[in-house]
């Protein structure tokens, strides 16, 4: 396998996102409390920047000055509630601690129902402050309270925010839509990635336009940090089981987190004990923690793993991870499958090995957050996804070619979140002058905002709007297929813009679209630099094969190249030839939805086409008829495919 980032960012390590202020607080939690007074307010930053203190620090400022008499504080699962513990504050600088009756932390081991009756106490009480539940306690409580005025004067707080949708199935959604329209309740919601990652938005557009965010980009924590200086992406593709493959992409020298596929995954061996045997040979198990003690395959090592998979001892093993585990000796890897993620702490984690697609690019931004940690043990972060490379023989090739345009789109929005902040803005004069390396950029042509809609989708959204580009079917058909500019442009993102912002008109839909390319074009070019006779420096960016003078930028050159090529040559650099035509082949037998009559009509003028043209049609023609037939063949060829495979003729 070959060893080559596909991201690769180097921090300068300046402490200052891990520098507390004289109220106790570190940057981001100081952005936070700035915006203390709002009604609404979302937060979006990176695992271990502080978003759980940072509640806490608002909390009790609502409590104390703004006529909160309830906090109410649901996380997604039990594990986390523990981030929401009791918290010395005061000895820091602040003016209160953050203290918690037991009784009302119901993410303690107890009875689901009990828990539900406890909310509902605690809702009525007239002096209790502060509850800690899941997300699930809160929706089944909702549904027992009969009127959504008992959450007058009570701040909701939603940790990992992303769990919600404003879908009308979705109870939580439900439930917060209604708290929000129907008292006068207090909202603060958190998210690593305000990105579900299906197709259900979290807010309505209405609804979201009430909040107000605060942003703290990945860039902004790890450049902060005091010893993380670097991180990667990577991805492997392998043949055969990843079992064979696993000592090749497995550093047994760094302390990883290896989350295994789902058993119902194609690439799972079905077989949840496999991966501790294909690490080394088993000496022991400690029967009271149940971690093993393995001897490594590759070079010798003795190392500790811990098992999250197998059911059988699972809580010992949870039970030494919280407990026991303060050190970076006490533990060497990690094996999980659904665990191990959002919430998860065990900062001397230097690797994560992912085997197998995600199904969202959330899913992937938490598990990258386990490694992201500060910590000394560790001047580099990895992150690597091993997929399995699609048969060129086999026919059934579209779940292979998901995972692989998963993973790249998701490298591809990592590679701009982890990067410094560009600031795109229409040039105007001739003496603006552009700076490359984080700051602004001036291209002539762009479209000042018209609207402060426009305008708070451009400062605030870019990120989130540009996962749901990478995320969209149609798009990623298009990176597999390479299509041109004008197609990715001017047609395919434009339909994403429009989903996500039904309320823009068709000129406002255009602003955006301009600087989403823009975005994303000078985000993947690379910088260079030369020195002409009189001593004066001139930048040049290179966009895809063309070479610009950064103060030369122009948005119909830009639009002139496909924002997404990259991910393409990173598919062309993974996989072989053969491989790309069957992708290729895939994804043209699903353009159109043809009858039988239209395939057998199209098959007999693309027969008469070969004759009198030497050629066979070419899915880019001008012609109509000609595109068809192309796309037609493809089909036929690909269910012809799919019979051998099932062993029909």
């Amino acid at each position: 396998m070959e060893n080559k980032n596909v991201v690769d960012v180097n921090y300068r390590r300046t402490g200052r996102s891990t520098i507390i202020n004289d109220l106790g607080m570190r940057e981001m939690q100081a952005r936070v409390y700035e915006h203390r007074n709002s009604q609404y307010l979302l937060v979006k930053a990176p695992p271990a920047s502080g978003k759980s203190r940072a509640l806490m620090f608002v909390a009790l400022d609502k409590l104390a000055n703004q006529g909160i008499k309830k906090v109410v504080v649901a996380v997604p699962e039990r594990s986390i509630g523990k981030s929401f513990q009791n918290t010395e504050l005061a000895k820091y600088g602040f003016y209160e601690d953050w203290q918690i009756d037991s009784q009302y932390d119901l993410t303690l081991p107890g009875g689901n129902d009990s828990k539900v009756q406890k909310f509902v106490e605690f809702i009525n009480s007239p002096t209790e402050k502060i509850l800690i539940c899941t997300h699930a306690t809160l929706r089944f409580a909702y549904d027992k309270i009969d009127d959504d005025h008992k959450f007058d004067n009570v701040m909701l707080a939603i940790d990992e925010f992303h769990h919600v949708s404003s879908d009308d199935s979705s109870v939580l959604g439900s439930a917060l839509k209604n708290i929000t329209h129907n008292s006068n309740a207090h909202i603060l919601a958190m998210t690593g990635s305000y990105f579900r990652g299906d197709s259900a938005p979290i807010l309505s557009p209405e609804d979201e336009q009430r909040f107000d965010k605060v942003n703290y980009t990945y860039y902004e924590q790890l450049d902060g940090y005091r010893y993380l200086k670097s991180f990667g992406i990577d991805y492997k593709f392998y043949q055969g089981t990843y079992l064979s493959a696993l000592d090749q992409a497995l550093d047994v020298t760094k302390k990883t987190i290896v989350h295994i596929p789902s058993v119902n995954s194609s690439e799972s061996t079905k077989d949840k004990l496999n991966e501790v045997d294909a690490i080394g040979d088993i000496l022991d198990q400690d029967k009271t923690t149940g971690i093993y003690s393995i001897k490594s395959k590759v070079n010798g090592r003795l190392l500790k793993v811990a098992d999250l998979v197998t059911e059988e001892g699972r809580d010992r093993v949870q039970d030494y991870l919280r407990e026991q585990v303060n050190n970076a000796d006490d533990l060497d890897i990690l094996i999980a499958l659904g665990m191990a993620k959002e919430g998860f702490d065990w900062p001397w984690a230097e690797q994560a090995l992912t085997i197998g697609y995600r199904r969202s690019l959330t899913e992937i931004v938490q598990i990258i957050g386990r490694v992201t940690r500060d910590s000394p043990n560790k001047t580099h972060a990895q992150f690597t996804n091993m997929i399995e490379q699609p048969d060129a023989k086999d026919g059934e090739v579209q779940y292979a070619v998901n995972s692989i345009l998963k993973a790249i789109t998701a490298s591809l929005l990592m590679e701009q979140v982890l990067a410094p902040e560009i600031h795109i803005k229409g040039r105007k004069h001739k003496e603006e002058k552009s700076l490359s390396n984080g700051g602004d950029i001036f291209v002539r042509g762009l479209k000042d905002p018209s609207t402060q809609h426009v305008k708070s989708i451009i400062e605030n959204d870019m990120p989130d709007l540009k996962a749901a580009i990478l995320q969209d079917d149609a798009v990623k058909k298009g990176i597999a297929a390479n299509v041109d500019s004008g197609t990715m442009n001017k047609v395919l993102i434009p339909k994403v813009i429009m989903q996500r912002y039904p309320n823009l008109n068709n000129e406002e839909i255009e602003e955006v679209r301009q600087y989403a390319v823009a975005d994303t074009v000078l985000r993947h070019a690379v910088v260079d630099s030369t020195t002409d006779d009189k001593g004066n420096t001139k930048e040049f960016l290179r966009m895809a094969d063309k070479f610009i003078n950064v103060n030369e930028l122009d948005i119909n050159l830009i639009d002139s190249i496909n924002p997404f090529q990259r991910a393409y040559d990173v598919l062309s650099r993974n996989i072989d030839s053969d491989v790309l035509r069957v992708i290729q082949h895939s994804i043209d037998a699903k353009k159109f939805n043809f009858d039988p009559s239209e395939l057998v009509y199209l098959y007999n003028q693309a027969k008469l086409f070969v004759s009198e043209n030497g050629r066979r049609p070419n899915k880019n023609a001008n012609d109509e008829l000609e595109v068809k037939m192309a796309y037609a063949l493809a089909q036929l060829q690909d269910m012809k495919a799919r019979r051998l495979q099932n062993g029909e003729q």
